[in-house]
């Protein structure tokens, strides 16, 4: 079972995940590559909040073929290209995650590997 570990002499969390989690040392761990905003059709939509869905579209079609869920998530890392996606991305960030909440970085980055690209997320996953 996690366990959520958040001190009261650090600052509380900004959003919905917690600082640390303990994990049981048995288990499969499963690690994604980041996930972009793209269809399987190559389509890529313009507004930050369809990439971030699809983004974790994705992640839950990668942990459904490990036989996980979000659940199993312990950590997501997020990178978006501008400083007023945050808010756009946590909200979708947000709808996957249930408590306990994994840890989560969130980084502005100056670009992906094409310039429509507005987001990528990738996650770690532990099903003990």
């Amino acid at each position: 079972m996690k366990r959520s570990l958040n001190p009261l002499t650090v600052r509380k969390p900004f959003g919905h995940y917690n600082h640390g989690l303990i994990m049981p040392a048995r288990g499969e761990l499963l690690v994604t590559s980041g996930q972009l905003g793209i269809r399987p059709d190559e389509t890529v939509p313009d507004s930050i909040e369809d990439q971030a869905v699809i983004c974790f579209e994705a992640i839950a079609a990668i942990l459904e073929e490990a036989e996980m869920s979000f659940a199993d998530v312990v950590r997501i890392a997020g990178f978006v290209t501008r400083r007023e996606d945050f808010a756009p991305y946590m909200a979708v960030r947000d709808r996957y995650t249930r408590e306990p909440r994994p840890v989560s970085t969130l980084l502005i980055v100056s670009g992906f590997t094409r310039p429509e690209f507005k987001v990528e997320v990738e996650v770690t996953a532990l099903r003990s």
